[in-house]
Protein backbone atom coordinates (compact mmCIF):
# COMPACT_ATOMS: atom_id res chain seq x y z
CA UNK A 1 0.00 0.00 0.00
CA UNK A 2 2.77 2.49 0.59
CA UNK A 3 5.40 1.48 -2.02
CA UNK A 4 8.71 -0.04 -1.53
CA UNK A 5 9.73 2.91 0.92
CA UNK A 6 7.47 1.12 3.37
CA UNK A 7 5.72 3.00 6.01
CA UNK A 8 6.11 6.91 6.40
CA UNK A 9 8.56 7.33 9.64
CA UNK A 10 6.41 8.70 12.66
CA UNK A 11 6.93 12.14 14.00
CA UNK A 12 8.32 12.92 17.12
CA UNK A 13 5.12 14.66 18.55
CA UNK A 14 2.81 11.67 17.02
CA UNK A 15 0.99 10.12 19.82
CA UNK A 16 2.31 6.99 20.96
CA UNK A 17 -0.75 4.57 20.21
CA UNK A 18 -0.89 1.21 22.57
CA UNK A 19 -3.18 -2.04 22.99
CA UNK A 20 -6.34 -1.52 24.52
CA UNK A 21 -6.72 -3.64 27.78
CA UNK A 22 -11.10 -4.16 28.59
CA UNK A 23 -11.16 -1.73 32.01
CA UNK A 24 -13.94 -2.37 34.77
CA UNK A 25 -16.73 0.37 34.17
CA UNK A 26 -16.32 3.32 35.82
CA UNK A 27 -17.82 3.49 39.07
CA UNK A 28 -20.56 5.78 40.21
CA UNK A 29 -20.30 7.99 43.21
CA UNK A 30 -22.61 6.24 45.46
CA UNK A 31 -20.72 2.81 45.27
CA UNK A 32 -17.42 4.61 45.76
CA UNK A 33 -18.98 6.17 49.28
CA UNK A 34 -19.84 2.90 50.15
CA UNK A 35 -16.51 1.13 49.16
CA UNK A 36 -15.18 4.02 51.92
CA UNK A 37 -17.36 3.22 54.20
CA UNK A 38 -16.47 -0.63 54.13
CA UNK A 39 -12.41 -0.25 54.99
CA UNK A 40 -11.52 -0.95 58.40
CA UNK A 41 -8.44 1.25 59.85
CA UNK A 42 -5.46 -0.38 60.71
CA UNK A 43 -3.64 -0.22 64.11
CA UNK A 44 -0.37 0.98 62.74
CA UNK A 45 -0.36 5.20 63.97
CA UNK A 46 -3.53 4.76 65.52
CA UNK A 47 -4.33 6.58 68.77
CA UNK A 48 -7.94 5.86 70.78
CA UNK A 49 -8.64 8.19 72.74
CA UNK A 50 -9.88 7.30 76.19
CA UNK A 51 -12.27 8.48 79.06
CA UNK A 52 -10.50 10.94 81.21
CA UNK A 53 -11.72 8.87 84.90
CA UNK A 54 -10.28 5.89 83.38
CA UNK A 55 -6.84 7.13 82.92
CA UNK A 56 -4.04 6.85 85.35
CA UNK A 57 -1.10 9.12 86.14
CA UNK A 58 2.16 7.74 85.16
CA UNK A 59 5.14 8.62 86.73
CA UNK A 60 9.05 7.87 86.70
CA UNK A 61 9.79 6.87 90.85
CA UNK A 62 11.02 9.91 91.66
CA UNK A 63 7.90 12.02 90.36
CA UNK A 64 5.84 8.88 92.45
CA UNK A 65 7.97 9.50 95.72
CA UNK A 66 7.54 13.24 95.07
CA UNK A 67 3.56 12.73 94.93
CA UNK A 68 3.18 10.20 97.68
CA UNK A 69 5.27 12.19 100.17
CA UNK A 70 3.96 15.67 99.80
CA UNK A 71 0.08 13.52 100.23
CA UNK A 72 1.80 12.23 103.57
CA UNK A 73 3.18 15.62 104.94
CA UNK A 74 -0.09 17.49 104.04
CA UNK A 75 -1.77 14.39 106.51
CA UNK A 76 0.73 14.97 109.12
CA UNK A 77 1.11 12.14 111.62
CA UNK A 78 -2.77 10.87 111.84
CA UNK A 79 -2.40 7.61 110.69
CA UNK A 80 -6.19 7.59 109.71
CA UNK A 81 -5.65 9.97 107.30
CA UNK A 82 -2.86 8.69 105.79
CA UNK A 83 -4.64 5.35 105.60
CA UNK A 84 -7.41 7.74 103.52
CA UNK A 85 -4.92 9.19 101.46
CA UNK A 86 -3.39 6.31 100.72
CA UNK A 87 -6.38 4.46 99.13
CA UNK A 88 -7.50 7.21 97.64
CA UNK A 89 -3.80 7.55 95.70
CA UNK A 90 -4.44 4.46 94.70
CA UNK A 91 -7.11 5.54 92.17
CA UNK A 92 -4.95 7.66 90.13
CA UNK A 93 -0.87 6.59 91.36
CA UNK A 94 0.66 3.52 89.50
CA UNK A 95 0.58 1.38 92.87
CA UNK A 96 1.67 -1.62 90.94
CA UNK A 97 4.58 -0.49 88.88
CA UNK A 98 6.20 1.21 91.54
CA UNK A 99 5.04 -0.92 94.92
CA UNK A 100 8.43 -0.84 96.54
CA UNK A 101 9.19 2.93 96.11
CA UNK A 102 5.59 2.88 98.20
CA UNK A 103 6.68 0.92 100.72
CA UNK A 104 10.05 2.24 101.28
CA UNK A 105 8.40 5.03 101.69
CA UNK A 106 6.05 4.38 103.89
CA UNK A 107 9.13 2.46 105.98
CA UNK A 108 12.14 4.51 105.72
CA UNK A 109 10.34 7.73 104.88
CA UNK A 110 12.23 7.64 100.96
CA UNK A 111 13.51 5.24 98.50
CA UNK A 112 16.17 3.20 99.99
CA UNK A 113 19.65 2.48 98.48
CA UNK A 114 21.51 -0.78 98.11
CA UNK A 115 22.38 -1.61 101.39
CA UNK A 116 19.55 0.56 103.32
CA UNK A 117 20.40 3.88 103.23
CA UNK A 118 18.26 6.79 102.08
CA UNK A 119 19.61 8.55 98.57
CA UNK A 120 21.08 11.64 99.63
CA UNK A 121 19.02 13.72 96.76
CA UNK A 122 15.74 12.40 97.32
CA UNK A 123 12.53 13.91 99.29
CA UNK A 124 12.08 12.53 102.59
CA UNK A 125 8.76 12.48 105.28
CA UNK A 126 8.83 12.05 109.16
CA UNK A 127 5.57 10.05 108.69
CA UNK A 128 7.24 6.59 108.34
CA UNK A 129 7.71 3.61 110.75
CA UNK A 130 11.71 4.86 111.64
CA UNK A 131 10.50 8.29 112.25
CA UNK A 132 7.87 7.10 114.89
CA UNK A 133 8.06 6.59 118.42
CA UNK A 134 9.75 3.17 119.47
CA UNK A 135 7.02 1.53 120.98
CA UNK A 136 4.43 -1.68 120.12
CA UNK A 137 1.04 0.43 120.34
CA UNK A 138 2.62 3.01 117.74
CA UNK A 139 3.53 0.16 115.54
CA UNK A 140 0.61 -1.79 115.83
CA UNK A 141 -1.15 1.51 114.50
CA UNK A 142 1.07 1.40 111.22
CA UNK A 143 0.32 -2.45 110.78
CA UNK A 144 -3.55 -1.34 110.87
CA UNK A 145 -2.24 1.42 107.78
CA UNK A 146 -1.00 -1.47 105.78
CA UNK A 147 -3.50 -3.80 106.58
CA UNK A 148 -5.47 -1.51 104.77
CA UNK A 149 -3.52 -0.69 101.83
CA UNK A 150 -3.27 -4.17 100.91
CA UNK A 151 -7.09 -5.28 101.75
CA UNK A 152 -7.89 -2.33 99.20
CA UNK A 153 -5.11 -3.15 96.90
CA UNK A 154 -5.03 -7.33 96.93
CA UNK A 155 -1.92 -6.85 94.36
CA UNK A 156 0.59 -5.52 96.57
CA UNK A 157 0.49 -8.35 98.93
CA UNK A 158 3.12 -9.78 96.92
CA UNK A 159 5.31 -6.78 96.82
CA UNK A 160 4.80 -5.95 100.59
CA UNK A 161 6.45 -9.71 101.37
CA UNK A 162 9.03 -9.39 99.35
CA UNK A 163 9.76 -5.58 100.56
CA UNK A 164 9.87 -7.10 104.10
CA UNK A 165 12.44 -10.19 102.92
CA UNK A 166 14.11 -7.04 101.24
CA UNK A 167 14.33 -4.87 104.76
CA UNK A 168 15.59 -7.75 106.60
CA UNK A 169 18.61 -8.45 104.49
CA UNK A 170 19.06 -4.29 104.92
CA UNK A 171 19.18 -4.29 108.76
CA UNK A 172 22.75 -3.70 109.37
CA UNK A 173 22.21 -0.56 107.48
CA UNK A 174 19.30 0.76 109.62
CA UNK A 175 19.92 1.73 113.04
CA UNK A 176 19.07 0.09 116.42
CA UNK A 177 16.24 1.68 117.17
CA UNK A 178 15.00 1.07 113.48
CA UNK A 179 15.53 -2.54 113.64
CA UNK A 180 13.50 -2.05 116.78
CA UNK A 181 10.49 -0.93 115.17
CA UNK A 182 10.67 -2.70 112.23
CA UNK A 183 10.46 -6.11 114.15
CA UNK A 184 7.90 -5.19 116.04
CA UNK A 185 5.69 -4.10 113.44
CA UNK A 186 6.60 -7.51 111.22
CA UNK A 187 5.48 -9.49 114.42
CA UNK A 188 2.46 -7.84 114.32
CA UNK A 189 2.20 -8.11 110.45
CA UNK A 190 2.68 -12.16 111.25
CA UNK A 191 0.16 -12.46 113.58
CA UNK A 192 -2.44 -10.97 111.51
CA UNK A 193 -1.68 -12.72 108.85
CA UNK A 194 -0.58 -10.17 106.86
CA UNK A 195 2.54 -11.23 106.35
CA UNK A 196 3.75 -15.01 106.02
CA UNK A 197 6.23 -16.78 108.08
CA UNK A 198 8.43 -17.93 105.27
CA UNK A 199 9.73 -14.15 105.14
CA UNK A 200 12.24 -15.19 108.36
CA UNK A 201 14.31 -16.95 105.70
CA UNK A 202 15.88 -13.61 105.44
CA UNK A 203 17.16 -13.68 109.01
CA UNK A 204 19.33 -16.97 108.05
CA UNK A 205 21.84 -14.67 105.74
CA UNK A 206 25.24 -15.23 107.05
CA UNK A 207 26.27 -11.95 107.91
CA UNK A 208 23.41 -10.92 109.55
CA UNK A 209 23.82 -14.36 112.09
CA UNK A 210 27.48 -14.22 112.68
CA UNK A 211 27.35 -10.46 113.73
CA UNK A 212 24.03 -11.28 116.05
CA UNK A 213 22.12 -8.96 114.34
CA UNK A 214 19.10 -11.70 113.30
CA UNK A 215 18.78 -13.20 116.89
CA UNK A 216 18.15 -9.79 118.46
CA UNK A 217 15.90 -9.05 115.79
CA UNK A 218 14.11 -11.92 116.53
CA UNK A 219 13.53 -10.95 120.11
CA UNK A 220 11.43 -7.90 119.79
CA UNK A 221 10.17 -9.67 116.54
CA UNK A 222 8.33 -12.74 118.44
CA UNK A 223 7.53 -10.57 121.42
CA UNK A 224 5.20 -8.32 119.56
CA UNK A 225 3.91 -11.75 117.74
CA UNK A 226 3.34 -13.99 120.96
CA UNK A 227 1.78 -10.56 122.52
CA UNK A 228 -0.72 -10.89 119.40
CA UNK A 229 -1.17 -14.31 119.53
CA UNK A 230 0.27 -17.03 121.67
CA UNK A 231 3.02 -19.47 121.68
CA UNK A 232 0.43 -22.14 119.72
CA UNK A 233 -0.46 -20.13 116.84
CA UNK A 234 2.85 -18.90 116.68
CA UNK A 235 4.40 -22.73 116.25
CA UNK A 236 1.55 -23.53 113.95
CA UNK A 237 2.32 -20.51 111.52
CA UNK A 238 6.14 -21.86 111.77
CA UNK A 239 5.05 -25.71 111.21
CA UNK A 240 2.92 -24.54 107.84
CA UNK A 241 6.24 -22.94 105.79
CA UNK A 242 8.71 -25.48 107.51
CA UNK A 243 10.28 -23.15 109.99
CA UNK A 244 9.73 -25.08 113.37
CA UNK A 245 13.09 -26.83 113.28
CA UNK A 246 15.34 -23.70 112.04
CA UNK A 247 14.98 -21.51 114.55
CA UNK A 248 18.43 -22.65 116.13
CA UNK A 249 19.87 -21.31 112.80
CA UNK A 250 19.26 -17.88 114.30
CA UNK A 251 22.59 -18.36 115.99
CA UNK A 252 26.60 -19.14 114.06
CA UNK A 253 26.80 -23.40 113.70
CA UNK A 254 28.58 -23.57 117.02
CA UNK A 255 26.34 -21.53 119.08
CA UNK A 256 23.41 -23.89 117.60
CA UNK A 257 22.24 -25.81 120.72
CA UNK A 258 19.23 -25.97 122.71
CA UNK A 259 21.28 -25.15 125.89
CA UNK A 260 22.52 -21.92 124.05
CA UNK A 261 19.19 -20.91 122.42
CA UNK A 262 17.35 -21.64 125.78
CA UNK A 263 19.74 -19.60 128.19
CA UNK A 264 19.45 -16.65 125.37
CA UNK A 265 15.94 -16.32 124.48
CA UNK A 266 14.81 -16.94 128.44
CA UNK A 267 17.01 -14.39 129.45
CA UNK A 268 15.41 -12.32 126.63
CA UNK A 269 12.10 -12.94 128.36
CA UNK A 270 10.50 -15.82 125.95
CA UNK A 271 10.71 -19.18 128.34
CA UNK A 272 7.86 -19.87 126.27
CA UNK A 273 9.77 -20.03 122.91
CA UNK A 274 12.89 -21.28 124.64
CA UNK A 275 10.66 -24.45 125.96
CA UNK A 276 9.00 -24.90 122.17
CA UNK A 277 12.45 -25.47 120.68
CA UNK A 278 13.67 -27.88 123.52
CA UNK A 279 10.21 -29.91 122.80
CA UNK A 280 10.91 -29.57 119.24
CA UNK A 281 13.88 -30.43 119.32
CA UNK A 282 13.37 -33.68 121.91
CA UNK A 283 10.92 -34.44 119.35
CA UNK A 284 12.62 -34.19 116.55
CA UNK A 285 15.45 -36.49 118.37
CA UNK A 286 12.51 -39.31 119.55
CA UNK A 287 11.51 -39.49 115.56
CA UNK A 288 15.35 -40.47 114.78
CA UNK A 289 15.61 -42.61 117.60
CA UNK A 290 12.47 -44.97 116.26
CA UNK A 291 13.80 -44.82 112.47
CA UNK A 292 17.50 -45.89 113.79
CA UNK A 293 15.96 -48.81 115.84
CA UNK A 294 13.58 -50.12 112.86
CA UNK A 295 16.63 -50.79 110.72
CA UNK A 296 18.62 -51.60 113.45
CA UNK A 297 16.12 -54.31 113.93
CA UNK A 298 15.42 -55.16 110.62
CA UNK A 299 19.08 -55.96 110.07
CA UNK A 300 19.24 -57.77 113.17
CA UNK A 301 22.00 -55.74 114.81
CA UNK A 302 22.81 -57.77 118.64
CA UNK A 303 20.63 -56.38 121.56
CA UNK A 304 23.89 -55.13 123.30
CA UNK A 305 24.89 -52.61 119.54
CA UNK A 306 21.42 -51.68 120.14
CA UNK A 307 21.29 -50.93 123.96
CA UNK A 308 24.27 -49.05 123.90
CA UNK A 309 23.09 -46.77 121.20
CA UNK A 310 19.38 -45.90 122.67
CA UNK A 311 21.55 -45.25 125.98
CA UNK A 312 23.77 -42.88 124.38
CA UNK A 313 21.11 -41.05 122.61
CA UNK A 314 19.04 -40.73 125.85
CA UNK A 315 21.83 -38.92 127.30
CA UNK A 316 22.67 -36.56 124.33
CA UNK A 317 19.39 -35.54 123.80
CA UNK A 318 17.46 -35.78 127.49
CA UNK A 319 15.22 -38.51 126.41
CA UNK A 320 14.01 -40.17 129.69
CA UNK A 321 13.44 -43.95 130.14
CA UNK A 322 9.74 -44.00 130.40
CA UNK A 323 9.82 -41.99 126.71
CA UNK A 324 12.43 -44.63 125.65
CA UNK A 325 9.85 -47.69 126.66
CA UNK A 326 7.32 -46.50 124.63
CA UNK A 327 9.47 -46.02 121.26
CA UNK A 328 10.84 -49.33 121.80
CA UNK A 329 7.42 -50.82 121.95
CA UNK A 330 6.28 -49.49 118.95
CA UNK A 331 9.72 -50.34 117.17
CA UNK A 332 9.39 -53.78 118.36
CA UNK A 333 5.56 -54.10 117.33
CA UNK A 334 5.96 -52.51 113.82
CA UNK A 335 9.08 -54.96 112.36
CA UNK A 336 6.57 -57.81 111.97
CA UNK A 337 3.91 -58.46 109.55
CA UNK A 338 0.92 -59.91 112.01
CA UNK A 339 -1.60 -62.62 111.24
CA UNK A 340 -5.16 -61.54 110.13
CA UNK A 341 -6.41 -64.03 111.75
CA UNK A 342 -6.65 -63.58 116.28
CA UNK A 343 -6.41 -67.64 117.06
CA UNK A 344 -3.01 -67.61 115.28
CA UNK A 345 -1.87 -63.81 115.99
CA UNK A 346 -1.25 -64.38 119.96
CA UNK A 347 1.01 -67.43 119.12
CA UNK A 348 2.64 -65.24 116.72
CA UNK A 349 2.82 -62.11 119.43
CA UNK A 350 3.94 -64.21 122.02
CA UNK A 351 7.00 -65.92 119.91
CA UNK A 352 8.12 -62.30 118.66
CA UNK A 353 7.99 -60.69 122.12
CA UNK A 354 10.12 -63.16 123.71
CA UNK A 355 12.88 -62.56 120.94
CA UNK A 356 12.53 -58.97 122.04
CA UNK A 357 12.07 -59.38 126.09
CA UNK A 358 15.60 -58.61 126.74
CA UNK A 359 15.70 -55.45 124.63
CA UNK A 360 12.57 -53.95 126.31
CA UNK A 361 14.09 -55.04 130.14
CA UNK A 362 17.38 -53.25 129.63
CA UNK A 363 14.50 -49.94 129.51
CA UNK A 364 12.60 -50.63 132.48
CA UNK A 365 14.53 -50.45 135.27
CA UNK A 366 11.74 -47.57 136.87
CA UNK A 367 8.62 -48.32 137.72
CA UNK A 368 7.06 -45.48 135.60
CA UNK A 369 8.73 -47.14 132.64
CA UNK A 370 6.70 -50.17 133.49
CA UNK A 371 3.49 -48.92 133.53
CA UNK A 372 4.11 -47.24 130.63
CA UNK A 373 5.02 -50.15 128.72
CA UNK A 374 1.69 -51.33 130.02
CA UNK A 375 0.00 -48.53 129.03
CA UNK A 376 1.33 -48.87 125.55
CA UNK A 377 0.34 -52.90 125.38
CA UNK A 378 -3.50 -51.94 126.44
CA UNK A 379 -3.57 -48.85 123.79
CA UNK A 380 -1.85 -51.40 120.96
CA UNK A 381 -3.58 -54.43 121.90
CA UNK A 382 -7.80 -51.98 121.76
CA UNK A 383 -6.58 -50.64 118.48
CA UNK A 384 -5.35 -53.76 116.35
CA UNK A 385 -8.80 -55.94 117.10
CA UNK A 386 -7.00 -58.91 116.59
CA UNK A 387 -5.12 -58.51 119.55
CA UNK A 388 -7.71 -57.99 121.83
CA UNK A 389 -7.56 -61.33 123.54
CA UNK A 390 -3.42 -61.38 123.72
CA UNK A 391 -3.21 -58.97 126.34
CA UNK A 392 -3.21 -61.44 129.24
CA UNK A 393 -0.93 -63.35 127.55
CA UNK A 394 1.84 -60.24 126.68
CA UNK A 395 1.75 -59.00 130.27
CA UNK A 396 2.36 -62.62 131.61
CA UNK A 397 5.38 -63.34 129.40
CA UNK A 398 6.67 -60.00 130.33
CA UNK A 399 6.46 -60.74 134.02
CA UNK A 400 8.25 -64.28 133.60
CA UNK A 401 10.81 -62.31 131.33
CA UNK A 402 11.29 -59.91 134.42
CA UNK A 403 10.87 -57.15 132.27
CA UNK A 404 7.32 -56.30 134.19
CA UNK A 405 7.04 -56.68 138.24
CA UNK A 406 4.32 -57.23 140.41
CA UNK A 407 3.93 -53.48 142.16
CA UNK A 408 3.43 -51.62 138.45
CA UNK A 409 1.02 -54.54 136.69
CA UNK A 410 -0.99 -54.41 140.13
CA UNK A 411 -1.14 -50.69 140.26
CA UNK A 412 -2.49 -50.75 136.38
CA UNK A 413 -5.10 -53.26 137.31
CA UNK A 414 -6.42 -50.82 140.19
CA UNK A 415 -6.36 -47.13 139.05
CA UNK A 416 -3.68 -46.79 136.32
CA UNK A 417 -5.34 -47.86 133.25
CA UNK A 418 -7.28 -46.10 130.39
CA UNK A 419 -10.77 -46.15 129.21
CA UNK A 420 -9.55 -48.30 125.98
CA UNK A 421 -10.87 -51.80 126.24
CA UNK A 422 -10.95 -51.44 129.83
CA UNK A 423 -13.46 -53.89 131.10
CA UNK A 424 -12.30 -56.71 128.47
CA UNK A 425 -8.66 -56.38 129.78
CA UNK A 426 -9.58 -56.00 133.51
CA UNK A 427 -11.51 -59.20 132.98
CA UNK A 428 -8.49 -61.09 131.57
CA UNK A 429 -6.40 -60.19 134.33
CA UNK A 430 -8.79 -60.75 136.84
CA UNK A 431 -7.39 -64.20 137.89
CA UNK A 432 -3.59 -63.04 137.49
CA UNK A 433 -3.56 -60.29 139.21
CA UNK A 434 -5.60 -62.57 142.36
CA UNK A 435 -2.23 -64.78 141.90
CA UNK A 436 0.13 -61.93 142.57
CA UNK A 437 -1.64 -60.88 145.08
CA UNK A 438 -1.57 -64.15 147.04
CA UNK A 439 2.15 -64.80 146.05
CA UNK A 440 3.04 -61.52 147.54
CA UNK A 441 0.80 -61.90 150.83
CA UNK A 442 2.97 -65.37 151.20
CA UNK A 443 6.23 -64.06 150.46
CA UNK A 444 5.52 -61.16 153.13
CA UNK A 445 4.20 -63.85 155.55
CA UNK A 446 7.55 -66.09 154.86
CA UNK A 447 9.38 -63.06 156.00
CA UNK A 448 7.91 -62.45 159.08
CA UNK A 449 7.95 -66.03 160.31
CA UNK A 450 11.76 -65.49 158.94
CA UNK A 451 12.00 -62.95 161.40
Amino acid sequence: MYGAAGPPARSASAPVIRSLRRLPPPTTGVSFMNNQKQQKPTLSGQRFKTRKRDEKERFDPTQFQDCIIQGLTETGTDLEAVAKFLDASGAKLDYRRYAETLFDILVAGGMLAPGGTLADDMMRTDVCVFAAQEDLETMQAFAQVFNKLIRRYKYLEKGFEDEVKKLLLFLKGFSESERNKLAMLTGVLLANGTLNASILNSLYNENLVKEGVSAAFAVKLFKSWINEKDINAVAASLRKVSMDNRLMELFPANKQSVEHFTKYFTEAGLKELSEYVRNQQTIGARKELQKELQEQMSRGDPFKDIILYVKEEMKKNNIPEPVVIGIIWSSVMSTVEWNKKEELVAEQAIKHLKQYSPLLAAFTTQGQSELTLLLKIQEYCYDNIHFMKAFQKIVVLFYKAEVLSEEPILKWYKDAHVAKGKSVFLEQMKKFVEWLKNAEEESESEAEEGD
